[in-house]
């Protein structure tokens, strides 16, 4: 077996192309869309079409994991990512949405296998901090996403940025492949892949056990703002700020990499001083006063204010999964964190499945985009009484 470290970083570098993948067209939405003839609004029903597929191969990831291994089971998602990103470089909205199809059936199973291994190799007491590190990968992602793509596609056009996207994620899933042997020594080839049990096996899990039911909620809630603000934030800055593509590819990376920050202090603060249940209710609050200040950007008179508001939404509404997944392997039945993050995983993508695609109907509909943000305080209050009203289901003994 693997040391925890190396079993870290590959967890992390997994994760970080594939949500590359994921960010990938978002953050050179207004080109994609002029070349195709269609409104940036309709980037929410790309996001959406994704995270129905990462939905349905989230809630198959734990009898995949257990079969084919952790290792494997991201092989897979990377190959399933890399395909799906190339198939968007197509010039047709129908290849976009089998594109978008296949990234979210690759993005999936990611964090239930990185879960699984985590849960093996990682103490109690340092869950929430290890588990924060993992995570970072996704707003890493991010933020090569916002840094390298929108540069790549100036000088190259976007077309052939999405094919090096591609590429990396089949390469990283080349690269993995030495550590298969010692990573999935625990496979069980004996494991059914039931369609129909593998779907709904995860979910009865998760509300079979009051404290994973709430937490896929306050995840349900959570991923509506994170996923809103990562998706339309280039959007936002360039039409309602008037920024140029690069620059508000930058303040997106700022924002990300805010959220690679927070994704660790969070983890530290709840290991060591407040908890769990706490720190989460304490990004609720946070999330809430940055709904509220991001329609007031376009009367900041400074950058420099515009990114440290856009740092703090990143570090509070991007810096919430390790907490969360942490706490998810935790109350799950022993031996089952990968099937318990699968099924609370669920619920999360259907909050991303549901979320953009209203963030966009609100900002059509008033003509706003930081209008649009303004009504994530919804969210925001709502995983706050959760956490509030159940607090009493995370006690332990």
């Amino acid at each position: 077996m693997q040391s925890s470290t190396l079993v870290l970083v590959a967890t992390v570098a997994i994760q970080s192309l594939v949500a590359m993948c994921l960010m990938t067209l978002p953050v050179v939405a207004p080109s994609v869309a002029q070349s195709l003839g269609i409104s940036t609004a309709y980037l929410g029903v790309f996001i959406a079409i994704a995270y129905v597929g990462a939905m349905s191969a989230s809630l198959m990831s734990g009898a995949v994991v257990k079969r084919f291994g952790a290792i494997r089971a991201s092989q897979i998602g990377l190959v399933l990512c890399g395909v799906g990103i190339a198939l968007c470089a197509i010039r047709s909205p129908a290849a976009v949405a089998l594109g978008a199809a296949l990234l979210g059936l690759g993005y999936g199973p990611i964090t239930p296998a990185s879960s699984h291994l985590l849960a093996r190799t990682t103490p109690a007491h340092r869950m929430s901090f290890v588990f924060s590190i993992k995570q970072t990968g996704v707003p890493l992602g991010g933020v090569l996403a916002g840094a390298i793509v929108p540069s790549l596609a100036d000088l190259a056009g976007w077309q052939a940025a999405f094919l090096v996207v591609a590429a990396a994620n089949l390469l990283c899933a080349l690269a993995v492949q030495p550590l298969r042997a010692g990573l999935d020594s625990d496979r069980d080839q004996a494991e059914r892949l039931s369609f129909g049990s593998g779907l709904s096996g995860p979910v009865r899990m998760v509300f079979s056990r009051r404290s994973l039911a709430v937490l896929a909620g306050v995840s349900f809630l959570f991923s509506i703002t994170q996923l809103s603000l990562t998706t339309y934030l280039v959007t936002f800055l360039h039409e309602d700020l008037g920024m140029g593509l690069i620059a508000a590819g930058f303040a997106l990376a700022v924002a990300q990499t805010a959220g690679i920050g927070g994704r660790l202090l969070w983890g530290y603060v709840s290991d060591r001083f407040i908890g769990p249940v706490a720190t989460l209710a304490l990004l609720s609050a946070g999330i809430a006063l940055c709904a509220l200040l991001t329609p007031l950007l376009q009367y900041a008179d400074s950058s420099l204010v515009i990114l440290i508001v856009l740092s703090v939404f990143g570090g509070c509404g991007i810096g919430w999964n390790g907490v969360y997944l942490a706490e998810v392997a935790r109350q799950a039945p022993e031996g089952q964190a990968g099937f318990a993050t699968g099924g609370t995983l669920a619920i999360t993508f259907l909050g991303v499945v549901l979320g953009p695609p209203l963030f966009g109907a609100v900002a059509t509909a008033s003509g706003s985009y930081g209008l649009a943000y303004a009504t994530l305080i919804v969210p925001a209050a709502g995983s706050l009484g959760l956490l509030w009203t159940f607090r009493s289901a995370f006690s332990r003994s």
